[in-house]
């Protein structure tokens, strides 16, 4: 189950998640208290909100566009949300799979602010509205890529696989 703490529009860039005043910070440890560091409101409610709660932000069209940042999405995952979008761009939805951040594709989700849902295999289920949205699932690898917490725990994982074989 996750809170549904802000909502934004279509064509959201790689600058507004990430603002290019911040590139030369680039530690996955740093990089998350600039995210959305222009909408200050989004902003200070990632600094606040507790982490042992799941929280997910949703967005239109077009989540990610623009340059191919990688801290748009590391800024993200140190925040440990899930962002849940029409579509994403093509470099940026790259870069959240291989980073791990927990991104789902729903073209006809419905959600207001403090919404509470329920993320399944095929859908997300509005817990406050009762209605649910389908989503369009990942290929296996890809999903399993993100659920190893991204690409390299993901590869050290299929290694060590191997290894024991």
């Amino acid at each position: 189950m996750a809170k549904v703490i802000y909502i934004l529009g279509n064509d959201i860039s790689t600058d507004i998640i990430y603002p290019g005043r911040y590139m030369a910070t680039v530690l996955p440890t740093e990089t998350p208290q600039y995210a959305f560091a222009d909408i200050p409101d989004l902003n200070k409610l990632l600094k606040e909100k507790s982490s042992s709660e799941n929280f997910a932000i949703v967005a239109g069209d077009n989540f990610g566009c623009g340059s191919s940042r990688e801290q748009a999405a590391s800024c993200l995952k140190g925040h440990n949300l899930i962002v849940i979008a029409k579509n994403f761009a093509r470099i940026f939805l790259q870069n959240a799979i291989n980073l791990g951040l927990n991104v789902i594709t729903c073209p006809e989700i419905e959600v207001n602010v403090n919404d509470e849902i329920e993320i399944k295999d095929t859908q997300i289920l509005n817990l406050t509205t009762g209605k649910s949205f389908p989503i369009i699932p990942f290929p296996k690898t890809r999903q399993a890529i993100i659920d190893a917490g991204g690409l390299i725990p993901y590869t050290r994982k299929r290694m060590l696989e191997e290894r024991r074989k």
